[in-house]
């Protein structure tokens, strides 16, 4: 039992670190979000023809739901997959930091 506590606590600081994207792919990521997510998230990430991608429109959403989302798009929506664009730690960074910010 105490074993597993170990293992499941091991896991989640796993989860929670991560190795940041260097600062050029970083601002690769942040020119991403801008034109490719703004064309249909708004300019202003207030949503258009997809939904706001601020803060407060994603806090309902968990960290995975979003992760998942950003890498395989939404079937039946006009959201495309990226996971031929970006890393799975790449996808982890936009999503705290469009969480964040």
């Amino acid at each position: 039992m105490i074993i597993r506590g170990l293992l499941l606590l091991l896991l989640i600081m796993a989860r929670n670190t991560y190795a940041e994207p260097s600062a050029e792919r970083q601002a690769a990521l942040r020119e991403l979000v801008q034109q490719d997510c703004g064309a249909c998230h708004g300019l202003t990430r207030k949503g258009g023809i997809g939904p706001s991608l601020l803060p407060d429109a994603l806090t309902a959403k968990t960290d995975d739901y979003l992760i998942t989302t950003i890498l395989n798009g939404r079937p039946g929506t006009a959201m495309p997959p990226w996971r031929s664009f970006i890393s799975q730690v790449e996808a982890e960074w936009l999503v705290d930091n469009l969480l964040r910010k």
